[in-house]
């Protein structure tokens, strides 16, 4: 079957999407794989606009107050309302590169038993070149498809597979019981891990390529960080076996190496902190158990998370 005929829908999380927002939806509506339906799972109404909904058909908006909204059931409820032979997940600043964005994402659900893949993330033109980098490292320019077979070589990244913009498909999802009611960060690596333990396969589509990267401070990044160990304490079946410290380290030392490439040694500082403001985080994360709920509430970017 050739990917033009698939059934493709979109879900895209939303909270106080500005004016990208606007210019995402025309690109997703431009694409030379068309789209049947376009569903949004938007945090608080007051901030959405309804004129983003003028002329888009199939375009379906659900409105959740913040404290309904978590990264997997939020997701999950979305995905309730999917119809098409693929669900393509996607961030509300992820924006498609050219027109064949969707084409090429979905094309590797046709090889045999690949139920994932997900897009290539370039960086913005005003990125910081660490930043820049950091982006190169994680989806670089040649496609792979993993398999359980690649734990050995390749770790906890045989299980990434980021809804930054990710295609799944949607029969395998329903199998496999899609994304987890509750999750407080992670939730496509979470899922991607029982598709690898159910021997299916994730394709990384380098030709699908998005827009997508941030400039974050240190404390942010300290708190996504915080999360992310959270959801791996939360989760020992899949990550116990598979830690990213290995992973982490390589890409602090490559960077390293490309700063001093590039003539910045003075860049190392701002490195260090960064990164050194990631693993305090992670750890931390991790040993979530240990702290008093206060140390908890104050390190998480979520606090809503928390309240049971």
């Amino acid at each position: 079957m050739e990917d033009i005929r698939l059934q493709v829908d979109v879900l895209i999380p939303t909270y106080r999407p500005g004016r990208q927002f606007g210019k995402l939806l025309e690109r997703l509506y431009k694409q030379s794989c068309p789209i049947s339906r376009v569903i949004i799972m938007n945090t608080e109404e007051e901030f959405w606009d309804p004129d983003w909904e003028t002329g888009r058909p199939g375009l379906q908006v659900h409105h959740i107050t913040r404290s309904e909204f978590d990264h997997g059931g939020t997701r999950r409820q979305g995905a309730s309302h999917a119809k098409g032979d693929v669900l393509v997940c996607m961030t509300q600043d992820a924006m498609p590169r050219d027109r064949h964005m969707i084409r090429e994402l979905i094309r590797p659900l046709m090889q045999p038993k690949v139920a994932a893949s997900y897009a290539r993330q370039l960086p913005a033109g005003n990125a910081h070149c660490i930043e820049a980098f950091t982006r190169g490292f994680n989806y670089p320019a040649t496609s792979m498809v993993k398999s359980a077979a690649d734990l050995g070589r390749l770790g906890i990244k045989t299980y990434f597979c980021s809804n930054v913009c990710a295609a799944y498909d949607r029969e395998i999802y329903e199998e496999q019981g899609g994304f987890v009611p509750r999750a407080i960060f992670n939730e496509d690596m979470i899922y991607g891990a029982g598709l690898i333990k159910a021997g299916y396969k994730i394709a990384y589509a380098a030709d699908a390529q998005v827009i997508h990267s941030h400039d974050q401070g240190c404390m942010e990044m300290f708190r996504r960080n915080f999360d992310l160990g959270v959801s791996q304490a939360e989760h020992p079946e899949i990550f116990a076996d598979v830690p990213s410290e290995k992973e982490g380290a390589a890409l602090v030392f490559q960077t390293a190496r490309y700063l001093l490439c590039l003539g910045k040694p003075w860049l190392l500082g701002k490195l260090l902190m960064q990164s050194g403001s990631k693993y305090m985080g992670y750890q931390l994360g991790k040993h979530y158990r240990r702290l008093p709920e206060k140390w908890i509430r104050a390190c998480t970017m979520a606090p809503g998370y928390w309240k049971e």
